[in-house]
């Protein structure tokens, strides 16, 4: 399954947006997928993840903000952020989990830029 993002931009702080992971077949048969996010000089950190028992998580620093969902219906994962802050500034790419740990397989992500 291949996993496409798009919905980034350019936001002021306090802002909002809303990212789409498009899978090109049924994530019904997918551990989890998460949000991960590298902004420059830093790694790729996992953001959120949505498993396909309707768990979800989240690193402490987005709690509150950024919230995780998914359509089956459309294979699809949602990330929804509010309240964005310079420091969410990054590019932002989803992954898979097929139940051994994410794959090392990334796409080209969309950039999240949030000016102050």
């Amino acid at each position: 399954v291949q996993l496409v993002e798009s919905g980034g931009g350019v936001v002021q702080a306090g802002g909002s947006l809303r990212l789409s992971c498009a899978a090109s077949g049924s994530i019904l048969s997918i551990y989890a997928i998460g949000w991960f996010r590298r902004a420059p000089g830093k790694q790729r950190e996992l953001v959120a993840a949505s498993s396909n028992d309707d768990s979800t998580n989240y690193i402490d620093s987005v709690k509150g903000r950024f919230t995780i969902s998914r359509d089956n219906a459309k294979n699809t994962v949602y990330l929804q952020m509010n309240s964005l802050k310079p420091e969410d500034t990054a590019v932002y790419y989803c992954g898979a989990d097929y139940g051994l740990g994410y794959a090392d397989v990334w796409g080209q992500g969309t950039q999240v830029t949030v000016s102050s």
